[in-house]
């Protein structure tokens, strides 16, 4: 019985010895095998690591950490992935989202748990719709089925490329089509208009005879009022003006050259804006007893629309060698010269002041914009004053002074000092002659310096060239010809010469200070007219 004892527990021990053993060997063999698949899982998980964001890592990995799931995976498989399964010790997902052409895609794989939590819980957001579902057992992730979310509000929808396509040529055929519109309507009003304006053209033949002249027609009118031609002939002449070139250009508008039956005239277009200048211009030209020789010579005025915008013409006398500062800046004088301008621009200044009474009489005419680019040189030499945008009328019955409306000024460099210093009474008619006075002795002074003696000339220079800018402000003429008292430079050599030492006092007279201290210009007018006497010089 002992024996039997013994051997039963002898096999008792045996077996739990032998059973302890095999599970030490299994628990090695399994740790073994644990340590190798989560080296390849971490391998593996490579491959799509860049599809699935990790936002978060745990530096300890949790107690379930070694629990592994194999996963259905479609586009997003390791490299080394069979039959299209995976393994990771997170968890099996399904993703679906929209692609650029606006396609859903569904796509499936293995997430590492590391992170997951916050991949599972992601939101769409506004530059792609996409639905992310996870599951925790094997190969859950087939039967997972997710949705894309609807739009998100407010985002824009694409347009269809077809009828975007649609839209654009509807949009280029109607402004095609309006464009051609525009242009055939623009070329019957063009045809229509030229007809009209050689039916016109025609019917006013018969206002002047074929055959006449400008000078004929002027002449004529001169035994009448004197106050130029009739408006009808006026505006005949200005429609049969043919223009041939531009001759100049200032801030009133522009200077052409035109023809009427072959005679060249100058036509002065001005701008829109200096309409007020065209109509005082054109007023005082036709003042009764307003031709002179020594005056711009006035041909006719009128507004011509063609439909886009309005001409407003004056045309006067054609004279080619220009104005007095383009003359002077070319040629040279002798005294016969000098007395010949200065004589005939102070005959047409005595005209312009002067008062004639009478029935038909003629008001007393202030310039005030008087200076050289506003003399005109006839073919003989003589003088013409142009440019009366800006003058002044006086009526003596009255007392009272026609003042323009215009907002243009006069040119600063030939300023007064009454006007600088803004003293010169605008009531009194007489301020407004004084002040042309003093312009005249500048003018004087400019002809003066290019009249040759014992071979000797001085180059063309404006007033006070040496003393202010060539675009002098109040200020710069203010402070020269106001606070100190300065006068253009006069060169030694006039004072060698009769004639020169006399254009000298005159003109220093002109310029005084004082206005009333000013020669008037029929005091001028008389001056000169005896040195011109005593040179035997023919005007």
């Amino acid at each position: 019985a002992f024996h039997m004892f013994r051997t039963n527990w002898i096999m008792h021990f045996l077996r739990s010895s032998s059973v302890c053993v095999l599970r030490y060997i299994f628990r090695c063999a399994r740790i073994k095998l644990l340590y190798i698949n989560i080296n390849g899982i971490a391998s593996h998980q490579i491959a799509y690591k860049e599809n699935i964001d990790i936002s978060y890592k745990l530096d300890i990995p949790p107690k379930d950490a070694a629990r592994f799931l194999s996963c259905y995976c479609s586009g997003h498989c390791p490299e080394d992935a069979t039959n299209n399964t995976c393994d990771t010790n997170g968890q099996c997902f399904a993703i679906i989202e929209e692609d650029e052409h606006g396609e859903a895609i569904l796509t499936s794989g293995c997430m590492k748990y590391e992170g997951s939590h916050f991949q599972c819980k992601d939101s769409p957001n506004a530059q792609t719709r996409r639905t992310i579902e996870c599951c925790s057992t094997d190969f859950c992730n087939r039967d997972l089925q997710p949705t894309l979310p609807p739009p998100i509000p407010g985002k824009p929808q694409l347009w269809n490329a077809h009828l975007l396509a649609f839209l654009i040529s509807v949009m280029v055929c109607c402004f095609t089509l309006v464009a051609i519109t525009v242009v055939c309507y623009y070329r019957y009003k063009l045809q229509t208009g030229r007809r009209r304006y050689q039916r016109d053209l025609e019917q006013d033949e018969a206002f002047i005879p074929a055959g006449e002249s400008l000078k004929d027609l002027i002449s004529q009118s001169s035994t009448g009022s004197g106050s130029g031609l009739p408006l009808l002939v006026q505006r005949t002449i200005a429609k049969q003006i043919q223009m041939v070139r531009q001759i100049g250009k200032g801030r009133y508008g522009e200077v052409w050259l035109g023809r009427w039956r072959g005679e060249k005239v100058a036509v002065k277009v001005f701008f829109t804006r200096e309409e007020a200048s065209w109509f005082r211009e054109t007023e005082i030209y036709q003042t009764v007893l307003m031709r002179h020789e020594n005056i711009l010579g006035f041909i006719a005025a009128d507004i011509k629309g063609t439909g886009a915008f309005t001409q407003l013409f004056l045309i006067t006398d054609y004279h080619e060698n220009g104005s007095l500062y383009d003359y002077l800046k070319y040629t040279t004088l002798d005294t016969q010269a000098l007395l010949r301008l200065a004589y005939s621009a102070a005959c047409g200044l005595c005209h312009l002041h002067t008062e004639i009474y009478g029935t038909q009489g003629k008001p007393a005419i202030a310039h005030r914009d008087l200076k050289s680019k506003n003399i005109l040189i006839k073919k003989n030499g003589t003088c013409c004053i142009a440019d009366l945008g800006l003058a002044v009328k006086y009526n003596s019955d009255t007392n009272e002074v026609d003042v323009p409306l215009s907002t243009r000024m006069g040119t600063r460099r030939y300023m007064p000092p009454e006007v600088l210093d803004e003293t010169l009474n605008k009531n009194q008619f007489q301020a407004y002659i004084m002040a042309d006075i003093y312009s005249y002795g500048l003018i004087v002074w400019e002809m003066a310096r290019r009249c040759v003696t014992g071979g000797i000339v001085e180059e063309y220079q404006l007033p006070y060239w040496d003393m202010v800018p060539s675009e002098p402000s109040y200020e710069d003429m203010r402070e020269v010809v106001c606070v100190k008292g300065m006068r253009p430079v006069v060169s030694n050599r006039w004072n060698s010469d009769e004639c020169l030492r006399a254009m000298l006092k005159l003109m220093s007279e002109c310029w005084a200070h004082n206005p009333a201290s000013r020669l008037t210009a029929l005091r001028v007018k008389k001056t000169l007219a005896k040195m011109v006497e005593s040179q035997d010089i023919k005007i």
